[in-house]
């Protein structure tokens, strides 16, 4: 009876550990999700354990720097030095941690298939020393069913039992890297537990350092949550891609046709078209919801069809360019000199993951263009056949290129200037709106 009372109040234990600050948090994964995480815990007073299989990356956290745009070095440094973060790739470590929060990438096979390979091998690290008495929670983006269809089956193969003793539950992350107004302090967090007591306990955990959790009825309710916001996103923003080529065959500027429809104060919300997706979300979150109902015999219509048009949109930018020298510089393609500005997939970052100028760039060299490019946040980057470096501009490189090519909108570019010193100017993003003089250079997508 007393071992049974025990099992009952396993949840209450962990919560009361958890608002005390004597349990012990950690984090599978250090990216752009899981480090902020484990700063955020770390500030609020938890001793935190960050778990990668990066030697490289554990090497840099403990040494006091942080390789996360969102993340300052003085951050990591004082959860350091206080002792209240510590990185590691010993996964034996987990056997003395009360909870464990999974922040691994999820991408996408080339056949556009969920991978979760790494969401198995970190649970595979938690099956081993899971222990009573822990809360597991998945943040990694993945499709509806996954935490119970998946993860739940090998983690009660040890025995154990979820709900009673140990906790499952999914809470999907939000972040979205270079946000100055919302971040994982003051993002809400919607929470999905396997049973009743799962909820509550990851509750519990979420609220001491987030002031707004959501808790829904379910996990496939929490991983739906994280779908269909990326979804919205990536429709969204089809459609306002498909408007812009409309534009572009009627001769319109479709950044006038956005600023006056956003003037209506009801009924309607601002997307923006540009050169393609970019980032680890939007490109590729809505295809996991997709694959899922294939399964189902159904068929996500907004979904491939958003898809197929933002997926297009490196060709049709490409495209232009070779019209934009044909009709302006007399130029054929093959022996033009294209200039790239911005390699990150949004501005004032440094993350290139599926970032559209990429695309950009290896469809440009295919058609034998000579392409620069130019980005003070990404000094390289890996391609194809090599290592490409970020050149350095200067008057005389601008003068040089036949095409500048706005990819990327960084605020440190003084627009103005690149424009008074270019020949001829491709904006994809409208980052030359406020410029005033020479705009005769200047096509706009």
């Amino acid at each position: 009876m007393e071992k049974k009372a025990r099992s009952k109040n396993r949840a209450d234990e962990l919560i009361a550990k958890i608002r005390s600050r004597k349990a012990r948090p950690g984090i599978i994964g250090l990216g752009y999700v899981g480090l902020p995480l484990a700063m955020v815990l770390a500030e609020n007073g938890f001793t935190v354990t960050g778990l990668d299989i990066s030697k490289n990356k554990i090497k840099l956290l403990n040494s006091g720097k942080s390789d996360i745009d969102d993340i300052p070095d003085e951050t990591v440094r004082t959860a350091v030095k206080a002792g209240r973060f510590v990185a590691s790739d010993d996964p034996r470590l987990i056997a003395k941690l009360d909870t464990l929060s999974i922040c691994v990438p999820t991408p996408l096979s080339k056949t556009k298939d969920p991978d979760v390979s790494y969401i198995l091998a970190a649970v595979d690290w938690v099956k081993k020393y899971l222990r009573k008495g822990t809360l597991v929670v998945l943040e990694s983006t993945t499709y509806p069913g996954t935490t119970e269809e998946l993860i739940l089956p090998i983690l009660e193969a040890t025995g154990l039992k979820v709900g009673k003793d140990f906790f499952l539950a999914f809470s999907p992350e939000r972040v979205d890297p270079g946000n100055p107004k919302f971040n994982t302090k003051n993002t809400p967090r919607v929470v999905g537990g396997v049973t009743p007591a799962c909820t509550k306990v990851a509750c519990a955990f979420y609220k001491q350092t987030i002031p707004h959790v959501f808790p829904v009825s379910s996990t496939r309710a929490a991983e739906m949550v994280k779908l269909l916001e990326n979804t919205f996103r990536s429709v969204n923003i089809g459609l306002v891609n498909e408007v812009a080529l409309m534009c572009d065959r009627l001769k319109m500027n479709v950044w006038e046709i956005i600023e006056a429809a956003s003037s209506k104060p009801f009924g309607f919300m601002p997307f923006y078209p540009g050169p393609g997706l970019g980032g680890h979300c939007i490109p590729i979150d809505p295809h996991y919801l997709s694959w899922k109902l294939k399964s189902l015999n159904y068929y996500a219509r907004f979904i491939e069809l958003a898809g197929d048009v933002n997926s297009h949109m490196p060709e049709y930018v490409v495209d232009r360019t070779i019209k934009l020298l044909n009709k302006k510089r007399s130029k054929a393609i093959g022996a033009s000199t294209i200039l790239v500005l911005g390699l990150a997939y949004k501005r004032d970052i440094k993350d290139v993951r599926e970032s559209p100028a990429l695309d950009v760039i290896k469809l440009l060299k295919d058609t034998g263009a000579k392409v620069l490019y130019n980005d003070p946040h990404c000094p390289q980057f890996k391609e194809e056949h090599g290592i490409m470096k970020s050149t350095k501009l200067t008057p005389e490189l601008l003068k040089k290129a036949d095409l500048i090519l706005i990819v990327t909108d960084h605020k440190a570019y003084d627009y103005q200037w690149i424009v008074n010193n270019a020949r001829l100017v491709f904006d994809t993003r409208n980052a030359t709106k406020k410029v005033t003089k020479n705009r005769s250079k200047i096509t706009l997508l």
